[in-house]
Protein backbone atom coordinates (compact mmCIF):
# COMPACT_ATOMS: atom_id res chain seq x y z
CA UNK A 1 0.00 0.00 0.00
CA UNK A 2 1.14 3.58 -0.71
CA UNK A 3 0.83 6.00 2.21
CA UNK A 4 -1.69 8.79 1.76
CA UNK A 5 0.15 12.15 1.71
CA UNK A 6 -1.13 14.84 4.06
CA UNK A 7 -1.67 17.11 1.06
CA UNK A 8 -4.41 14.72 -0.14
CA UNK A 9 -6.17 14.11 3.16
CA UNK A 10 -9.53 14.90 1.51
CA UNK A 11 -9.54 11.52 -0.26
CA UNK A 12 -9.70 7.98 1.08
CA UNK A 13 -6.65 5.74 1.32
CA UNK A 14 -8.35 3.41 -1.17
CA UNK A 15 -8.63 6.21 -3.74
CA UNK A 16 -4.98 7.16 -3.24
CA UNK A 17 -3.91 3.54 -3.76
CA UNK A 18 -6.02 3.40 -6.94
CA UNK A 19 -4.31 6.59 -8.13
CA UNK A 20 -0.87 5.10 -7.48
CA UNK A 21 -1.80 1.91 -9.32
CA UNK A 22 -3.15 3.82 -12.32
CA UNK A 23 -0.08 6.08 -12.45
CA UNK A 24 2.09 2.94 -12.37
CA UNK A 25 -0.01 1.48 -15.20
CA UNK A 26 0.67 4.53 -17.37
CA UNK A 27 4.42 4.21 -16.70
CA UNK A 28 4.29 0.51 -17.62
CA UNK A 29 2.47 1.31 -20.87
CA UNK A 30 5.15 3.89 -21.64
CA UNK A 31 7.84 1.25 -21.08
CA UNK A 32 6.02 -1.21 -23.36
CA UNK A 33 5.67 1.41 -26.10
CA UNK A 34 1.87 1.41 -25.94
CA UNK A 35 1.63 5.14 -26.48
CA UNK A 36 0.17 7.33 -29.21
CA UNK A 37 1.38 10.75 -28.04
CA UNK A 38 -1.74 11.88 -26.08
CA UNK A 39 -4.39 9.81 -27.87
CA UNK A 40 -4.87 6.69 -25.73
CA UNK A 41 -6.00 6.30 -22.14
CA UNK A 42 -6.36 4.00 -19.14
CA UNK A 43 -8.76 4.40 -16.23
CA UNK A 44 -9.66 2.92 -12.83
CA UNK A 45 -13.00 2.98 -11.04
CA UNK A 46 -12.71 4.71 -7.67
CA UNK A 47 -13.03 2.10 -4.88
CA UNK A 48 -16.28 2.57 -2.96
CA UNK A 49 -17.53 5.10 -5.55
CA UNK A 50 -18.93 3.03 -8.44
CA UNK A 51 -20.07 6.12 -10.38
CA UNK A 52 -16.62 7.77 -10.37
CA UNK A 53 -13.43 6.88 -12.20
CA UNK A 54 -9.87 8.19 -12.54
CA UNK A 55 -8.27 8.99 -15.90
CA UNK A 56 -5.25 10.90 -17.17
CA UNK A 57 -5.05 14.66 -17.48
CA UNK A 58 -5.14 14.96 -21.28
CA UNK A 59 -2.09 17.22 -21.67
CA UNK A 60 0.39 14.82 -20.02
CA UNK A 61 2.55 12.19 -21.71
CA UNK A 62 2.42 8.74 -20.11
CA UNK A 63 5.86 9.07 -18.51
CA UNK A 64 4.77 12.32 -16.81
CA UNK A 65 1.62 11.03 -15.14
CA UNK A 66 1.55 10.84 -11.34
CA UNK A 67 -1.04 9.80 -8.78
CA UNK A 68 -2.01 13.39 -8.00
CA UNK A 69 -2.16 14.55 -11.64
CA UNK A 70 -4.97 12.11 -12.51
CA UNK A 71 -8.46 13.58 -12.74
CA UNK A 72 -11.64 12.20 -11.23
CA UNK A 73 -14.84 12.05 -13.28
CA UNK A 74 -18.44 10.95 -12.95
CA UNK A 75 -20.45 9.05 -15.55
CA UNK A 76 -22.02 12.27 -16.86
CA UNK A 77 -18.65 13.75 -17.88
CA UNK A 78 -18.18 16.10 -14.92
CA UNK A 79 -14.72 16.55 -13.42
CA UNK A 80 -14.82 16.12 -9.65
CA UNK A 81 -12.62 18.30 -7.43
CA UNK A 82 -9.64 19.91 -9.13
CA UNK A 83 -10.05 20.97 -12.74
CA UNK A 84 -8.48 19.02 -15.57
CA UNK A 85 -8.76 18.45 -19.28
CA UNK A 86 -9.92 15.05 -20.51
CA UNK A 87 -10.13 13.31 -23.87
CA UNK A 88 -13.83 13.35 -24.88
CA UNK A 89 -13.53 10.14 -26.88
CA UNK A 90 -11.79 8.62 -23.87
CA UNK A 91 -14.67 9.57 -21.60
CA UNK A 92 -17.08 7.95 -24.07
CA UNK A 93 -15.14 4.68 -24.05
CA UNK A 94 -14.50 4.40 -20.32
CA UNK A 95 -17.90 5.55 -19.08
CA UNK A 96 -19.58 3.23 -21.58
CA UNK A 97 -17.75 0.21 -20.16
CA UNK A 98 -18.22 1.15 -16.50
CA UNK A 99 -21.93 1.78 -16.93
CA UNK A 100 -22.47 -1.51 -18.74
CA UNK A 101 -20.18 -3.73 -16.67
CA UNK A 102 -20.37 -3.39 -12.90
CA UNK A 103 -17.53 -5.94 -12.64
CA UNK A 104 -15.11 -3.70 -14.59
CA UNK A 105 -12.79 -1.77 -12.28
CA UNK A 106 -10.09 -0.91 -14.81
CA UNK A 107 -10.23 -0.19 -18.56
CA UNK A 108 -7.30 0.09 -20.99
CA UNK A 109 -7.42 1.34 -24.58
CA UNK A 110 -4.50 1.39 -27.03
CA UNK A 111 -3.65 2.23 -30.65
CA UNK A 112 -0.58 0.01 -31.06
CA UNK A 113 0.58 -0.96 -34.55
CA UNK A 114 -0.27 -4.62 -33.97
CA UNK A 115 -3.65 -3.86 -32.41
CA UNK A 116 -4.65 -1.27 -35.00
CA UNK A 117 -3.38 -3.54 -37.78
CA UNK A 118 -5.40 -6.53 -36.60
CA UNK A 119 -8.44 -4.28 -36.17
CA UNK A 120 -8.56 -3.87 -39.95
CA UNK A 121 -9.12 -7.61 -40.49
CA UNK A 122 -12.78 -8.51 -40.92
CA UNK A 123 -11.92 -12.17 -40.31
CA UNK A 124 -10.30 -11.21 -37.01
CA UNK A 125 -8.01 -13.35 -34.89
CA UNK A 126 -7.80 -17.09 -35.44
CA UNK A 127 -7.00 -19.92 -32.97
CA UNK A 128 -3.40 -20.22 -34.13
CA UNK A 129 -1.23 -19.37 -31.12
CA UNK A 130 -0.94 -20.03 -27.42
CA UNK A 131 -1.21 -16.29 -26.88
CA UNK A 132 -4.61 -15.98 -28.52
CA UNK A 133 -5.82 -18.95 -26.48
CA UNK A 134 -5.34 -16.85 -23.34
CA UNK A 135 -7.99 -14.38 -24.55
CA UNK A 136 -10.06 -16.48 -26.95
CA UNK A 137 -13.02 -17.13 -24.64
CA UNK A 138 -13.24 -13.37 -23.84
CA UNK A 139 -12.63 -12.08 -27.37
CA UNK A 140 -15.19 -9.62 -28.75
CA UNK A 141 -15.38 -7.23 -31.73
CA UNK A 142 -16.86 -3.75 -31.89
CA UNK A 143 -17.86 -2.02 -35.11
CA UNK A 144 -16.35 1.42 -35.70
CA UNK A 145 -18.67 4.19 -34.56
CA UNK A 146 -18.69 7.97 -34.36
CA UNK A 147 -16.22 8.94 -31.60
CA UNK A 148 -17.29 10.95 -28.55
CA UNK A 149 -21.03 10.44 -29.05
CA UNK A 150 -23.71 8.98 -26.80
CA UNK A 151 -24.51 6.54 -29.60
CA UNK A 152 -20.95 5.16 -29.45
CA UNK A 153 -21.02 5.06 -25.65
CA UNK A 154 -24.18 2.92 -25.73
CA UNK A 155 -22.84 0.68 -28.51
CA UNK A 156 -19.65 -0.02 -26.54
CA UNK A 157 -21.79 -1.00 -23.58
CA UNK A 158 -23.43 -3.65 -25.75
CA UNK A 159 -20.18 -4.91 -27.28
CA UNK A 160 -18.42 -5.30 -23.93
CA UNK A 161 -21.13 -7.68 -22.76
CA UNK A 162 -19.64 -10.20 -25.19
CA UNK A 163 -16.15 -10.18 -23.70
CA UNK A 164 -13.43 -8.30 -21.84
CA UNK A 165 -10.80 -8.43 -24.61
CA UNK A 166 -12.21 -6.25 -27.38
CA UNK A 167 -10.93 -5.52 -30.87
CA UNK A 168 -12.29 -2.12 -31.86
CA UNK A 169 -12.55 -2.55 -35.62
CA UNK A 170 -10.63 0.05 -37.68
CA UNK A 171 -9.37 1.51 -34.40
CA UNK A 172 -7.38 -0.47 -31.81
CA UNK A 173 -7.71 -2.61 -28.70
CA UNK A 174 -9.58 -2.44 -25.39
CA UNK A 175 -9.48 -4.62 -22.29
CA UNK A 176 -11.01 -4.53 -18.83
CA UNK A 177 -11.13 -6.60 -15.67
CA UNK A 178 -12.02 -6.47 -11.98
CA UNK A 179 -8.38 -5.61 -11.14
CA UNK A 180 -5.70 -3.36 -12.62
CA UNK A 181 -3.23 -6.23 -12.96
CA UNK A 182 -5.86 -8.48 -14.54
CA UNK A 183 -6.66 -5.79 -17.10
CA UNK A 184 -3.00 -5.40 -17.98
CA UNK A 185 -2.64 -9.16 -18.39
CA UNK A 186 -5.68 -9.27 -20.69
CA UNK A 187 -4.39 -6.48 -22.88
CA UNK A 188 -0.84 -7.85 -22.99
CA UNK A 189 -2.04 -11.22 -24.26
CA UNK A 190 -4.46 -9.58 -26.72
CA UNK A 191 -1.62 -7.42 -28.05
CA UNK A 192 0.63 -10.48 -28.43
CA UNK A 193 -2.16 -12.37 -30.21
CA UNK A 194 -2.52 -9.50 -32.69
CA UNK A 195 1.23 -9.41 -33.35
CA UNK A 196 1.32 -13.12 -34.10
CA UNK A 197 -1.82 -12.95 -36.26
CA UNK A 198 -0.21 -10.29 -38.45
CA UNK A 199 3.07 -12.23 -38.65
CA UNK A 200 1.21 -15.37 -39.70
CA UNK A 201 -0.33 -13.51 -42.62
CA UNK A 202 3.12 -12.77 -44.07
CA UNK A 203 4.45 -16.34 -44.04
CA UNK A 204 3.08 -17.49 -47.38
CA UNK A 205 1.34 -20.60 -46.06
CA UNK A 206 -1.71 -21.29 -43.89
CA UNK A 207 -1.06 -21.42 -40.15
CA UNK A 208 -1.63 -24.52 -38.03
CA UNK A 209 -5.03 -24.28 -36.37
CA UNK A 210 -5.42 -25.39 -32.76
CA UNK A 211 -7.85 -28.29 -32.44
CA UNK A 212 -11.41 -27.22 -31.46
CA UNK A 213 -11.53 -29.52 -28.42
CA UNK A 214 -8.32 -27.93 -27.06
CA UNK A 215 -9.76 -24.46 -27.67
CA UNK A 216 -12.88 -25.40 -25.69
CA UNK A 217 -10.96 -26.98 -22.81
CA UNK A 218 -8.56 -24.06 -22.50
CA UNK A 219 -11.48 -21.62 -22.49
CA UNK A 220 -13.11 -23.34 -19.53
CA UNK A 221 -9.82 -23.46 -17.62
CA UNK A 222 -8.97 -19.82 -18.31
CA UNK A 223 -12.35 -18.53 -17.16
CA UNK A 224 -11.50 -19.84 -13.69
CA UNK A 225 -7.99 -18.37 -13.79
CA UNK A 226 -9.20 -14.97 -14.97
CA UNK A 227 -11.76 -14.77 -12.18
CA UNK A 228 -9.00 -15.22 -9.59
CA UNK A 229 -7.58 -12.06 -8.01
CA UNK A 230 -4.07 -13.37 -8.75
CA UNK A 231 -4.56 -13.27 -12.56
CA UNK A 232 -1.64 -11.15 -13.82
CA UNK A 233 -0.48 -10.19 -10.31
CA UNK A 234 3.05 -11.62 -10.57
CA UNK A 235 3.60 -9.91 -13.92
CA UNK A 236 2.24 -6.67 -12.47
CA UNK A 237 4.58 -6.73 -9.49
CA UNK A 238 7.56 -7.37 -11.77
CA UNK A 239 6.64 -4.50 -14.09
CA UNK A 240 6.09 -2.09 -11.20
CA UNK A 241 9.59 -2.95 -9.96
CA UNK A 242 10.89 -2.29 -13.46
CA UNK A 243 9.42 1.22 -13.70
CA UNK A 244 10.57 1.95 -10.16
CA UNK A 245 14.11 0.98 -11.14
CA UNK A 246 14.09 3.80 -13.69
CA UNK A 247 13.99 6.26 -10.81
CA UNK A 248 10.55 7.62 -11.61
CA UNK A 249 8.33 8.59 -8.69
CA UNK A 250 4.74 8.24 -9.83
CA UNK A 251 3.41 8.13 -6.24
CA UNK A 252 3.29 11.89 -5.80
Amino acid sequence: MSALPKAHSEMTEAEWQARCDLAALYRICDHLGWTDILATHMSVRVPGEPDHFLINHYEEMFHEITASSLIKMDMQGNVIGKSGRFNKAGFTIHSGIYKARSDANCVMHTHTRAGAGASMLRSGLRPISQDVMLVWDELAYHEYGMPATQEECDALGVSCQRGSCVVLLNHGLLAFSHTVHGTLQNLYMLERACELELISRTLGEPPVMIEPNIVERMGKSLKKLRADHAWGLHEWNALVRLVESKGSDFRI
